[in-house]
């Protein structure tokens, strides 16, 4: 998994408007970007709502934030439009970048082992390096956990 001092991976991706997001031109704002297991589903939307609504507080703090799961681009719109996000979702089927950032991992749920996405944030400052890795997220109080650090 990513951590502390790295460098933001070089990624590109397709946001809910089927638009290329490139990690290059998201350098020089401090960036959030929270990686979530599913679209639509409660604790990931408990999570986006929590973020949504601490929004206009995460920019005042100078940060902008990226939200990436493996869902697909209609997924990811459906999502963001039910809710009017105020940020980008990238739909990530391929998982290239959950694997650059180390969140594609093996998980276990009742005794079932299985690949997925594990919930997790990362913080890079405006030269893009990681300054915080959040793996305890709390979908209630996501931008809270963010903004304490």
């Amino acid at each position: 998994m990513l951590k502390v001092g790295d460098k933001l991976p070089p990624f590109e991706g397709l946001n809910q408007d089927g638009q290329t997001i490139n990690s290059e031109k998201l350098i020089g704002k401090k960036l959030v970007i929270f990686f979530y297991p599913q679209a639509n589903t409660p604790t990931c939307t408990v999570e986006a709502c929590n973020l949504s609504d601490n929004y206009s507080k995460l920019e005042k703090a100078g940060f902008q934030l990226l939200g990436i799961s493996g869902d697909s681009v209609k997924k990811q719109k459906n999502f963001h439009s039910k809710f009017a996000f105020p940020y980008d979702l990238i739909a990530d089927e391929s998982h290239e970048i959950l694997e650059k950032f180390g969140v594609w991992q093996e998980k276990t749920t009742f005794g079932k082992t299985y690949m997925g996405i594990v919930r997790t944030t990362f913080i890079f400052d405006e030269k893009g390096i990681c300054e915080r890795v959040i793996e305890k997220v709390t979908s209630k109080t996501a931008a809270e956990q963010i903004l304490e650090g």
